[in-house]
């Protein structure tokens, strides 16, 4: 099945991920210091994984099932995006909203002192932010989307995106804007935080490696060179 078309790897990567976020928990138990509402460290630590886990095996079904079989436009018609969209844009906004929790639950689990925090967060958020204002103004927050995967024929002449952060690297949203989920973790010194931004900027890339690279050289019959 062409859905699952390099998936083994992708499998056996968050396999070693996983395996990774265990040994690290394993020998720091104050990964699951504190709590908020009532809800342990711990269990947003795991929420927060687990919704990132979330969202890209949607984003993999959904785009390869629209690719190639049309699966969505069979059951929405002209409102496949639209409702695959909905989707989307919960599971990307619980990404940070969870790490924001999280960072709150377990504070000051490492101390790295306030000064240091806060020039350590400029210094991702300067990249970061213009990261995402390029995706917004040169990339297209549809194309950001995936909107590519339902009109593939509209964009299989369209050249990659060379402006903006994109001058520089093919990639500034895996590189540069998830920066920024780094930045709770740090503000509040919390490890468990930094552990959650750590799987999640690795998991992207293997998102990226896995499912996006091949079905740009489906699309376009090429990927970005740089």
């Amino acid at each position: 099945m062409k859905i699952l078309y390099k998936q083994i790897w992708h499998l056996l990567s968050l396999f070693i991920l996983l395996l990774g976020v265990n040994f690290f928990i394993k020998y720091n138990e104050n990964v699951f210091y504190g709590s908020l509402w009532k809800i342990d460290s711990q269990s947003w630590l795991y929420l927060t994984i687990f919704f990132a886990i979330a969202h890209q095996t949607y984003v993999l079904i959904c785009w390869r099932y629209e690719l190639f079989y049309k699966g969505l436009s069979k059951i929405f018609a002209k409102n496949a995006f639209k409702v695959y969209k909905i989707g989307f844009t919960m599971l990307i906004l619980l990404r940070p909203i969870l790490i924001i929790i999280l960072s709150i639950s377990n504070a000051m689990t490492i101390n790295i002192g306030n000064n240091l925090s806060y020039l350590i967060c400029l210094i991702l958020l300067i990249p970061g932010i213009y990261g995402q204002y390029s995706v917004f103004k040169y990339f297209g927050i549809n194309k950001a989307f995936g909107y590519d995967h339902f009109e593939p024929e509209k964009f299989k002449d369209v050249p990659f995106v060379r402006k903006g952060i994109f001058k520089y690297t093919s990639n500034g949203m895996y590189k540069f804007v998830f920066l920024l989920l780094w930045i709770p973790g740090i503000l509040l010194q919390s490890k468990a935080a930094l552990l959650a931004a750590l799987f999640q900027h690795i998991y992207i890339w293997i998102h990226y490696y896995f499912t996006e690279l091949p079905d740009m050289k489906f699309i376009y019959g090429k990927t970005p060179t740089k």
